[in-house]
């Protein structure tokens, strides 16, 4: 069974929620209360059992001053203003003897403000417990109990320790420590008593049963005590303060009244007598301390007050103790990060870093298994789902979490449905962005931690119709019986430091990739300006020679033509020589001055068919083979590109020669040209012969400017074609490779990028 199953409906428990606990207009009856208006601490509001003094009956106090009321108070009250009067809650003032009609009296005055009013509470005092819970009498058990809390290793046996000392302070059967989680469920993590009321040890409780204006109170209010919950409540007179036309605010009130769900939640419970101390971590609620007896009991204002102290002193030790925890796993997830952040500056490519040391990654948030993933690339470490889900996850996240840098669950099936089927090995799903311009994860995974949670009664409260025939409403629990229930597609919940971890992580990787970005952008600029300097020189030099080469074979044949017959036989061979050397440097400086202008001429591209092109720039080359070779011509479908038709032309053009300049040893050339299946966007082209071939340990050189694998008595040439055929293929977007074998052919491959609709 989920554990999300058991959320009440939202109209149930904002009719509990709304409930105004603290504006209840009534009193419990073991005290009485004056408020007080104006400077003069004028009476405008009191409860209804305030004792009639000899000679002053109590109904004739309303608008009289505190000094003529109550004149034994005034000096206190006062005084005690004074001393704090930023005080939120109640402050304690002292004990004193008031002479009512019925005989003297004790009470405890505490008082504090509520808006422009001032609250006084005098609280009566039971003759017997001043010497038993006296300073004197609680000191040698709170200083056992600091002696105790120094000594104590961990948070359960603080919580321990401070059960068993509020009980023996106090009293009560059973005294529980009661802890909430982030969703407000409590869980009694501590327990004490005598036997008369039944364990609560372990149970767990849901957030309904304490409503959130409920945990409020108890946040502000640390202190509550029910002495008797049969108790019959006292009204406030009159109902309404009549400055602000609204019930009297008791939120900081001793005597408060308490609501008639609560009275009833606690007769169901077996108790008819308890009291709550608010556990303060940091100003947040991080428990209760809740004290239940059997029958009514009270406890002491001195006894109240040193609870309090127990617990201030026990929520600054469960402070340093958390604390200390978080810092040293903080440390220890430091120090991962930290080599993890050097295996990444030691890699060429730094996700790298986090691929080669898999353990390291897990250990960063203590998790199952892990996986880097970008639009192209999915590599899973550790426990995880497969590829596929995991590509799943990260299209999910792309689509409905894209703006967030770091996102957290421990449920991820309840929010990413399609994870509910691999919940064994993801139930949890800790991930980082870190691309701020591509969706790039890293995803940590926590497996399902199948648990059995023992509730203290079934946690389903339903809305049921009011006996008296009122609308339905929120009762409370009728049974406290152990409800058990399998909690399954959770996993642990990632700790504050491991979060933190990850989100360091990703300011770190991204950090690298900036600098990257910024050095390969710089990089860019300074090469940028290189190549067109060095274009600017070549199409400086080759154009510059291209008049003296056209002079040296001009006057070279002239020579030759004119003086021919005065020259003997070696003088024509050095002038024959000299013509063709000078027009084979012409011819260089031509090609070296067309390789300069491909990267200055922009790119025309438009669609066109592949084989038509093809068969023109066949039928060019053909012209220049001899009649007597046998050439077999084997051309695929080639369907059509987006390219520049002149740059492209001169691609197959300088292929295709090769082709047939390379295979004219063979007694049939055969020369194919074709299309492999499109690969990752790109359409994949050949040509392939069965020529003398290369030797694939000099591939890396055959398409480099004025690289030749054969010698220019076998095989004529400058050695720029082939550059010409990357530069321009690389100008489009694409790629260029080839294959060979010494005489078994070669084959070159090229590839053009696809656009939309492109086949």
């Amino acid at each position: 069974m989920n554990e999300t199953a058991h959320a009440l409906p939202s109209a149930d428990l904002t009719a509990c929620d709304r409930e105004p606990i603290h504006l209840l207009g009534s009193l419990q009856p073991h005290g009485f209360l004056l408020a007080l208006e104006g400077p003069d601490l004028r009476i405008v509001q009191a409860s209804a059992n305030v004792p009639d003094m000899p000679g002053r009956a109590a109904g004739r106090l309303r608008g009289a001053p505190l000094a003529e009321a109550f004149p034994e108070l005034l000096a206190a009250v006062s005084a005690g203003l004074s001393a704090q009067p930023d005080r939120a809650g109640a402050s304690y003032l002292q004990t004193l003897t008031l002479d009512t009609v019925h005989g003297p009296r004790s009470y405890d005055l505490a008082a504090h403000r509520s808006g422009d009013l001032t609250l006084v509470e005098l609280e009566e005092v039971t003759s017997e417990s001043a010497s038993v819970h006296s300073l004197d009498a609680l000191y040698p058990r709170l200083n056992a109990f600091v002696e105790g809390l120094h000594a104590a290793s961990t948070v359960e046996d603080i919580c321990a320790l401070l059960a068993a000392d509020v009980r023996h302070i106090t009293g009560f059967d059973r005294t529980l420590v009661y802890r909430f989680d982030r969703d407000w469920h409590g869980t009694v993590v501590a327990e004490d008593g005598n036997g008369v009321l039944p364990s609560y040890l372990d149970l767990r409780f849901p957030a309904s049963d304490i409503p959130a204006q409920a945990r409020e109170l108890y946040r502000r209010n640390r202190l509550r005590i029910i002495p008797d919950a049969g108790y019959e409540p006292v009204p406030i007179v009159p109902r309404l303060t009549q400055s602000t036309g609204a019930p009297l605010d008791l939120s900081q009130s001793v005597l408060r009244s308490i609501s008639p769900v609560h009275v009833e939640y606690m007769r169901n419970m077996g108790t008819m007598a308890s009291m709550s101390v608010s556990i303060l971590v940091d100003g947040a609620l991080w428990g209760l301390i809740s004290c239940h007896n059997e029958a009514p009991h009270r406890v002491p204002l001195q006894a109240r007050n040193a609870c309090d102290f127990l617990t201030r002193i026990f929520a600054l030790q469960l402070a340093a103790k958390e604390r200390a925890a978080l810092a040293e796993q903080r440390l220890r997830l430091g120090a991962i990060q930290a080599r993890l952040l050097g295996f990444m500056a030691e890699e060429e490519h730094f996700l790298d870093g986090l691929l080669n040391h898999p353990d390291d990654v897990l250990a960063l948030a203590d998790a199952g298994g892990a996986a880097i993933v970008t639009s192209e690339h999915c590599r899973c470490l550790g426990v995880t789902p497969s590829s596929r889900e995991v590509r799943g996850i990260y299209d999910w996240l792309s689509a409905h979490h894209g703006r967030e840098a770091v996102f957290a669950t421990d449920t991820l099936g309840s929010v990413y449905g399609a994870a509910r089927r691999f919940a064994e090995r993801a139930s949890g799903l800790l991930a980082i962005s870190i691309s701020q311009k591509y969706a790039s994860y890293v995803l940590w995974f926590r497996p399902e931690v199948v648990q059995t949670v023992k509730w203290g009664g079934n946690p389903t409260k339903p809305a049921v119709q009011d006996p008296d025939g009122g609308p339905a409403r929120l009762h409370p629990r009728k049974s406290f019986e152990t409800w058990k229930e399998t909690v399954q597609g959770r996993s642990r919940p990632w700790s504050v430091p491991e979060v933190d971890a990850a989100k360091d992580l990703r300011s770190a990787v991204l950090g690298i990739v900036l600098r990257r970005a910024e050095e390969l952008a710089a990089l860019s600029e300074e090469l940028q300006r290189s190549n067109k300097e060095l274009e600017a020189f070549s199409y400086s030099v080759s154009h510059d020679l291209r008049a003296p080469f056209r002079h040296i074979v001009g006057y070279s044949e002239l020579l030759r033509a004119r003086e021919g017959d005065r020259l003997s036989e070696k003088g024509r061979y050095y002038v024959n020589t000299i013509v063709e050397a000078a027009f084979s440097a012409g011819t260089l400086v031509d090609n070296l001055l067309s390789f300069s202008q491909m990267g200055r001429n922009a790119l025309n591209c438009v669609s066109g068919d592949m084989n038509t092109l093809v068969e023109e720039v066949r039928r060019k080359v053909l012209r220049d083979v001899p009649a007597e070779r046998s050439v077999r011509w084997e051309v695929g479908a080639l369907g059509r590109v987006h390219a520049d038709p002149v740059m492209l032309r001169l691609v197959v053009e300088n292929l295709l020669s090769n082709a047939v300049k390379y295979t004219r040893g063979k007694a049939e050339a055969v020369i194919e040209i074709g299309r492999e299946p499109d690969q990752d966007g790109e359409a994949v082209f050949f040509v392939r012969d069965n020529g003398v071939g290369f030797d694939m340990a000099y591939v890396g050189k055959l398409f480099g400017v004025f690289q030749r694998l054969h010698r220019v008595e076998e095989f004529e040439g400058t050695g720029i074609g082939l550059a010409n055929v990357r530069r321009i293929v690389e100008r489009h977007g694409g790629r260029t490779w080839a294959e060979g074998a010494l005489d078994r052919g070669a084959t070159f491959h090229f590839t053009l990028p696809l656009p939309g609709g492109a086949h």
